[in-house]
């Protein structure tokens, strides 16, 4: 098969690389663009481990072939970063012990951010309906509810100190 040449920009940089266009984004972000933070999980979208923000949306990026995301823009853990380390996901999730083996952490992260731009205040019931795509088999999601609302809190308070 032949290769195609994709352009597009991750974590707010352009970037290009050549692939095949059925190759899977999980694969052409951790393998050609060494970006590892999203995890290969289940490879059937089961599971989230994989989960990216492409062009403002969550997506599980083991579905989602190299044709697709031509020209889009995408956001992995490692663009969630703050400007001085981790982001206030992050460190909530720190905090708030979010994690235990961390496998399923950075698409958990990457959602929670999506879902929190979109619905800035959520109560616990709409974390939990809005996270239910991403698994965890450790923790119960308790304390990942915990640290998303927690951090929802923090969000809004600098957003209100700001103005």
């Amino acid at each position: 098969m032949s290769k195609m040449h994709l352009k597009l920009k991750v974590n707010g940089k352009s970037v290009e690389t050549l692939c095949e266009p059925r190759e899977l984004l999980i694969h052409v972000l951790r393998e050609r663009l060494n970006l590892t933070g999203p995890h290969i999980g289940c490879e059937t979208s089961h599971c989230g481990a994989c989960t990216v923000d492409m062009n403002g949306m969550s997506v599980k990026s083991c579905t989602v072939f190299a044709a697709q995301v031509q020209g889009a823009e995408i956001t992995t853990i490692e663009g969630l970063a703050g400007p001085d380390g981790m982001g206030v996901l992050q460190t909530s999730f720190r905090e708030h012990h979010g994690l235990q083996c961390g496998y399923c952490t950075p698409g958990m992260i990457t959602r929670a951010h999506r879902l929190l731009q979109e619905n800035p205040n959520p109560t616990e019931e709409e974390v939990r309906f809005g996270m239910a795509g991403n698994l965890c088999r450790c923790t119960g999601y308790q304390n990942i509810v915990k640290a998303i609302l927690h951090a929802a809190s923090e969000l809004n308070a600098s957003k209100e100190a700001a103005q």
